[in-house]
């Protein structure tokens, strides 16, 4: 099994940013976030995209289970999934765009692939 970082939170707590951060990302198709952040999201992301790619009521249930917002979840398989039927797996990138002025925290842009 995969690890999984804990990234400074409760279970619960990290349970329920990534889930909002996942559908911020399907909605916008790219966020801004530290690095490690985006290594997790990308990990759920491209999940997701899977999940798209199948469509059935099986799998829009279990992305309904997780995404926070039902008109991204219409997104997801309406739109996005579509796009990368052909491709297996990789349908999204994270590009590094230097520290974070406050902190000083590796910020990255995590986006879809064309």
């Amino acid at each position: 099994m995969a690890h999984q970082r804990k990234l400074g939170r409760p279970t619960d707590q990290r349970r329920a940013m990534l889930r909002s951060m996942t559908t911020s990302f399907l909605e916008h198709g790219r966020i801004e976030t530290t690095v490690t952040r985006a290594k997790e999201v990308r990990r759920i992301a491209e999940k997701m995209v899977t999940l798209g790619k199948a469509n059935t009521l099986h799998t829009k249930r279990q992305a309904l289970g997780y995404l926070t917002r039902r008109d991204v979840v219409v997104k997801l398989f309406d739109e996005i999934a579509p796009k990368y039927a052909e491709r297996n797996g990789g349908y999204t990138r994270i590009i590094k765009i230097g520290p974070r002025r406050g902190d000083a925290a590796e910020m990255a842009v995590l986006e879809f692939v064309d």
